[in-house]
């Protein structure tokens, strides 16, 4: 089984409990709304990239056990509901291992597809960032990629990490470990740092 099938399977399972997570923080939903928003999370940057790539049927479409491990996520975070909310960390760890996931796989997709490496790096920012966009939408918040937090220009710098080392020969799983790796250290350090990028206009 490759790597990037079971990192796209986790990572929809990863999304799966941030998005049913996040309806129930907001909204306190029933068993078909905290799923919907928990579909939607897991599937939303995917569907976007394999629409704009013209990849057919989607991946979900076509493999069964998305759908699996998009049940089993929000079952997860309904049993274990109490403690994961307290632990308030949880929901971003779950976030940012599910962007990481996401942003190697979209970025190998796209390069399997012969896009530009640039072009590449864009789609696996998309397939990371645009599900969690999705959601916050529907949970009335604001996107995260709108706030000041460094989140998709750690999948970016992910992205390109991965094609730098694909082209001078890392093996690919090392790579595609590392590379998730590198995402998930930004994000954190950033987070617990409070860095940011700068404003686009400084205020007075």
């Amino acid at each position: 089984m490759q790597i990037q099938y079971v990192l796209e399977v986790c990572g929809t399972g990863f999304f799966a409990i941030s998005g049913s997570l996040a309806a129930n923080d907001k909204a306190q939903p029933d068993w078909f709304g905290a799923s919907f928003i928990g579909f939607i999370t897991s599937i939303g940057g995917g569907s976007l990239r394999d629409i704009l790539l013209g990849c057919y049927p989607l991946v979900w479409v076509h493999d069964i056990n998305f759908i699996f491990a998009v049940i089993f996520g929000v079952i997860l975070s309904s049993i274990f509901f109490k403690i994961l909310i307290r632990l308030r960390r949880t929901f971003f760890l779950f976030d940012t291992i599910g962007i990481a996931m996401f942003t190697i796989v979209g970025t190998e997709k796209a390069i399997s597809f012969g896009v530009h490496p640039m072009i590449a790096a864009i789609m696996g920012m998309f397939s990371a960032v645009m599900g969690g966009v999705i959601r916050d939408v529907l949970t009335n918040e604001i996107p995260i990629i709108f706030k000041k937090e460094i989140y998709a220009t750690a999948c970016l710098a992910g992205a390109i990490c991965y094609l730098l080392l694909d082209h001078f020969g890392l093996e690919r799983n090392v790579n595609f470990l590392l590379s998730a790796a590198i995402i998930i250290s930004i994000r954190i350090i950033a987070v617990k740092k409070n860095l940011s990028l700068p404003k686009f206009i400084k205020g007075d």
